[in-house]
């Protein structure tokens, strides 16, 4: 037998595309809605029908079903793809394992670059490749469009609430750089994902204020807190969703538009 046909005879077939796929990760959820058919998307994570969490639009969530992530629901669902995140409890990971559930976990990606790679990566397993490729086009155009006409950098912040802030080599902090910001965080001596005390803040105020909220409330109380109001005249505090700040895909295609909106604004302020 030749040594090419011994291969082919051996080697294992490739895995077919799936056709029900179920996402048990929130961000990976807006990538799907870009690249996939629905009817090839059998379930996707519970936080997407949650109106505070949701990456993609609810009205169009709503249209799959969901489960929270258990094995038991993820295995009722029949699925030939799972697509897990960091945070899926390993017992659930264990169990697909065990009944050969075919399973991609993706990490959180912490760079343009790697969210690509991942977009990238996720439509070649699905053979949607050319849809992976557009989606990524769309991404580009996107940052390019967002790009300052200037070369300042103004110095801004995103404050979730309770005071987590994102700091250097995360995904924010590109994006800020990307659309004309200087992220504040290492200023204040910070790390990667750190606290930073409101006294901190009003200390050396950012030009610009990022509100991320975080539980319900959290965004109002920022927007309202006084020692802020008095400073209105130094600090822009600007309304930021949180799912632009937890998500790559997609979502940053919102996120740099959103920054690149409020960058603009402040062209007509000294």
């Amino acid at each position: 037998m030749a040594p090419l046909l011994a291969l082919l005879l051996t080697a294992p077939a490739a895995a077919a595309p799936p056709k029900r796929i179920v996402s048990l990760n929130p961000c990976i959820d807006a990538v799907l809605m870009r690249i996939v058919e629905p009817r090839r998307i059998a379930a996707i994570s519970h936080y997407s029908h949650d109106p505070r969490a949701t990456s993609i639009p609810l009205n169009q969530a709503l249209r799959f079903p969901v489960t929270s992530g258990t094995a038991e629901e993820v295995l009722a669902m029949r699925p030939d793809l799972v697509l897990a995140g960091p945070h899926v409890a390993l017992s659930t990971i264990h169990a697909l394992e065990r009944q050969n559930i075919r399973l991609l976990r993706l990490a959180v990606p912490e760079s343009v670059k790697e969210s690509k790679a991942q977009i990238t990566e996720l439509s070649t397993v699905l053979n949607v490749p050319q849809r992976g490729r557009r989606l990524n086009a769309q991404i580009d155009a996107a940052l390019a469009h967002a790009r300052p006409q200037d070369k300042q950098f103004v110095p801004a912040l995103i404050w979730q609430g309770g005071g987590m802030v994102p700091g250097a080599n995360t995904l924010a902090d590109e994006l800020l750089r990307r659309t004309g910001f200087r992220n504040m965080s290492s200023v204040y001596g910070l790390q990667q994902w750190d606290v930073l005390p409101l006294e901190h803040l009003l200390a050396r105020p950012p030009r610009v204020l990022f509100s991320a909220g975080g539980a319900a409330g959290d965004r109002d109380r920022m927007l309202s807190h006084p020692a802020i109001r008095r400073l209105s005249h130094r600090i822009a505090v600007r309304e930021y969703a949180p799912r632009l700040l937890h998500c790559a895909g997609p979502s940053m295609i919102d996120a740099v538009t959103r920054l690149s909106e409020v960058r603009r604004s402040l062209k007509a302020r000294p």
